[in-house]
């Protein structure tokens, strides 16, 4: 600014200086300009900034509480030390201090009414500040609302606002709203198992976390199913994707029929177990997912069974599985303990647990839930 102060000076030495003084008024507009405009950008890239840490927190806690809701009970804290606080401080960075407000946690659990406070009718309509989707009705889910002071400058709320494109934003705060529904899943790469909902019913009386011996197709516990029709009670073995996994892709919403393979097990399914068991013993149970069959048509291998639902379990032991060839021990894990039949036998118990692959049915819920983000 010097250097162009002395051009335009030697410039007008000797001369008609009129204009010059316009010049160095243009120049010192332009430059005051420029600085503003600077300012402008660095503040709204930091609110920009601000609102993607607050969303990733808000997203990241809305999963990890609904978790809490579907493994145990619905941690609703707005603490420091709740679950939702962890997960938004978590992803906040040095421009807010590492840390970001829960304002609140609400929502609704089928399983546990008063574990989640109810959420305002208010949310997700033009007069709240932050932009939750409206509350869904008849399903379980929560929101999950933060925020945190606005960082470097203040942009007034209605500029910021056609900037940002949204109304999370008051001139002070930035704020962030995610929501997450679950329920009972109907998508699983499930293993290659099915168990009798007769079964199911008799022998856990729809508790979980006991530990129960399920026999082959019930030889050692018949049982019947729904309107006196006569079912094969206990598992049997599902048709796999490969011969070499123990995976059956079950996919409800577009079928709910799939066939079996006879009573031996594959070499591959027998892996599978004692790997299951294996981190069992070592204190790191696998909840797998298996379907959850009320009627059959047809007999042996050429026997189709009729899927209702999907069941978390946790292999612990088995027993006298059939199987051609050389397939190792008859007996593994602690399986002698309660499979005291001669007859094939699986011991385990039932627990719910967190389906990856995704997918939420209405039908019932043996224990195998998905988690869905949707907003």
């Amino acid at each position: 600014m010097r250097d162009l102060i002395r051009w335009l000076a030697r410039r007008g030495s000797g001369r008609d200086e009129r204009g010059v003084t316009g010049v160095l008024v243009a120049v010192l507009i332009g430059g005051g300009v420029l600085l503003g405009v600077g300012a402008l950008v660095v503040d709204v890239g930091q609110v920009y900034q601000n609102r993607a840490e607050l969303q990733n927190g808000a997203d990241a806690g809305a999963l990890a509480v609904a978790r809490t809701c579907v493994l145990a009970t619905c941690d609703a804290s707005t603490s420091g030390t709740g679950t939702a606080a962890s997960f938004a401080d978590g992803n906040a960075s040095a421009l807010t201090g590492g840390s970001a407000t829960v304002d609140a946690v609400c929502g609704y659990d089928a399983q546990e009414p008063l574990a989640l406070p109810a959420c305002s009718p208010a949310t997700g309509t033009t007069g709240s500040i932050t932009d939750c989707p409206a509350n869904p009705a008849g399903v379980n889910y929560v929101d999950v609302h933060t925020s945190t002071g606005s960082p470097g400058g203040l942009l007034p709320p209605v500029f910021a606002r056609t900037l940002l494109g949204n109304q999370n934003y008051d001139g002070t705060r930035v704020f962030a709203c995610a929501q997450v529904e679950w329920g009972a899943s109907t998508q699983s790469n499930s293993l290659a198992l099915t168990i009798s909902y007769c079964d199911w019913q008799s022998l856990t009386g729809g508790k979980f976390d006991t530990l129960i011996p399920v026999y082959l197709k019930g030889k050692a516990k018949p049982c019947s199913g729904p309107a006196g029709s006569n079912l094969p009670g206990g598992f049997d073995w599902l048709r796999t994707t490969s011969s070499t996994v123990c995976t059956a892709v079950i996919d409800l919403s577009t079928d709910t029929t799939y066939n079996n393979t006879g009573n031996n097990v594959s070499a591959a399914c027998k892996q599978a177990l004692e790997s299951y068991i294996d981190s069992y013993n070592a204190g790191k149970p696998v909840t797998v997912f298996i379907p959850i069959f009320d009627a059959t048509s047809g007999q042996g291998s050429n026997a189709t069974y009729t899927i209702m639902g999907l069941a978390g379990f946790v292999v612990t032991g088995y027993a006298n599985l059939p199987g051609g060839g050389n397939l190792g021990p008859k007996s593994y894990g602690p399986a002698n303990t309660l499979c005291l039949s001669s007859a094939p036998c699986v011991e385990g118990y039932f627990t719910p647990g967190i389906d990856p692959v995704g997918g939420i049915g209405p039908g019932p819920g043996f224990g195998a839930y998905t988690l869905k983000l949707t907003g």
